[in-house]
This record gives structure tokens, C-alpha cells and sequence, in this order.
């Protein structure tokens, strides 16, 4: 079994749902930052997909990281 968190990839977003330990609840990350936890995988993947619908709460994105280019 894989360590890494199960991620869907909708272009260049990321989401991400993550199983909380001694717990029947997951935790739903959504590319804009915001968070949400269900019991519910179905009800968790509606909210994610939903975006921005119910993601008020959400952080705002951070910027994108730029390349620095060498010239030889």
C-alpha cells in the first residue's frame, strides 16, 4: 500500500482526501486551500467537486512558483 494520500487531478489542481486515524472520518482538501471532513466519501468528493460552491472558508491560493532561466 502506498504512503502517499489519494489525489485526484483536475488539471493543475489538486485535491486530495486523507484518512483521519481512529477515526471513521476523511478529510477533504480542496486546491483552493479550504477543508472539509465527512464520513461520507460520496458526500466529501460532491463538496470537492463542487468547487467554489460551500469553499467560503477557503485561504487563498498561494502564488505559483516561478523558474528562474540561466542563460549560458
Amino acid at each position: 500500500m502506498s504512503s502517499q494520500p489519494n489525489r485526484m487531478l483536475r488539471g493543475p489542481n489538486v485535491m486530495r482526501v486523507v484518512w483521519l486515524p481512529g477515526s471513521d472520518r476523511l478529510e477533504g482538501t480542496c486546491h483552493c486551500g479550504a477543508r472539509h471532513v465527512a464520513e461520507d466519501p460520496v458526500t466529501l468528493w460532491d463538496w470537492l467537486l463542487a468547487h467554489p460552491v460551500g469553499h467560503a472558508d477557503a485561504l487563498p491560493r498561494p502564488p505559483e512558483p516561478t523558474r528562474e532561466v540561466a542563460h549560458a
